[in-house]
């Protein structure tokens, strides 16, 4: 793995994140505040700490960091000697930080929990781009996020070198096979949804036949999702759409199939695993 090409996703503002972290401190020192720190650690001693890989892996969430500490100690330094979107090897000081030490191990499981989850999902999107190198094809998550941490979920999606589906229902319109059958068919659902869309609104719709391929295509949809189809089904589908929509696969995603289901031509790729099944990138916090 290498580095994200840097310039090819921005950073979140801190005003988005930190609410985020807010709660999560608030959640972790309860009523009392960190009662353990502050019984056996002078109130003006401070300490110095790097965060540091335990595992090789893609960097995403430092902002989490940052301002876990911050939160608890505005005076403190925290010095990143990685970026987010960097590959870095098993052992690798992330960043060094300085400050009342009581805030420092107050602050550091939030830290920790934002920082190694974000890189871990960072990390595994970027398996999965290493493994459609050399086709067209693009790696995209779902809405299989996290209450209210899908903007830092997707964000690390973009850290690990893939792209972002839609963020929510009100981003696009996403005809799902539900949506189908409530209206009676791909034609129906996609003829009701141009009468209200926007001029400015994409429209996406599901299939999970060719059948319903050939029917969408005659309504020309801006993207057309093929829902857990064979490979010589997809290989079909980029020929029958010849370019008249964008493709994306979904359904039947790992690690062991994506290669070959980006060599049928399609041009994106969902998958819901790099949000809800991403293990955490081991990440410390070890005095110094």
């Amino acid at each position: 793995m290498s580095s994200v090409e840097r310039g090819s996703f921005a950073s979140l503002p801190d005003l988005m994140i930190e609410p985020l972290v807010r709660a999560a401190l608030a959640e972790d020192l309860g009523r009392a505040g960190d009662i353990t720190s502050n019984a056996c650690i002078p109130g003006d001693d401070r300490l110095k700490a790097a965060f540091v890989a335990r595992k090789p892996g893609v960097v995403a969430g430092l902002a989490c960091a940052r301002l876990a500490l911050a939160c608890l100690d505005p005076t403190a330094h925290f010095h990143p000697r990685a970026a987010d979107g960097d590959a870095v090897a098993a052992g690798a000081v992330l960043a060094e930080i300085v400050g009342q030490a009581r805030a420092v191990l107050s602050a550091e499981r939030v830290a920790l929990n934002l920082f190694s989850r974000l890189s871990g999902v960072a990390t595994l999107t970027a398996t999965y781009v290493a493994k459609t190198a050399g086709t067209r094809a693009r790696i995209i998550d779902t809405r299989k996020t996290t209450p209210l941490l899908r903007a830092l979920e997707k964000y690390a999606v973009r850290c690990g070198g893939g792209a972002n589906h839609r963020f929510g229902l009100d981003d696009a319109i996403l005809i799902k096979d539900n949506h189908v059958a409530a209206c009676g068919g791909v034609g129906p659902a996609l003829r009701r949804v141009r009468e209200h869309a926007g001029h400015m609104v994409k429209i996406e719709v599901e299939v999970d036949s060719l059948e319903q391929l050939r029917e969408a295509l005659d309504h020309r949809p801006d993207v057309i999702m093929l829902d857990n189809f064979a490979l010589p089904d997809l290989e079909t589908a980029v020929a029958l759409a010849s370019g008249r929509a964008i493709l994306e696969a979904s359904g039947g995603v790992n690690l062991d199939t994506v290669q070959a289901i980006a060599r049928t031509g399609v041009d994106y790729i969902s998958v819901g695993a790099l949000t809800h099944s991403a293990p955490i990138l081991d990440i410390g916090l070890d005095a110094v």
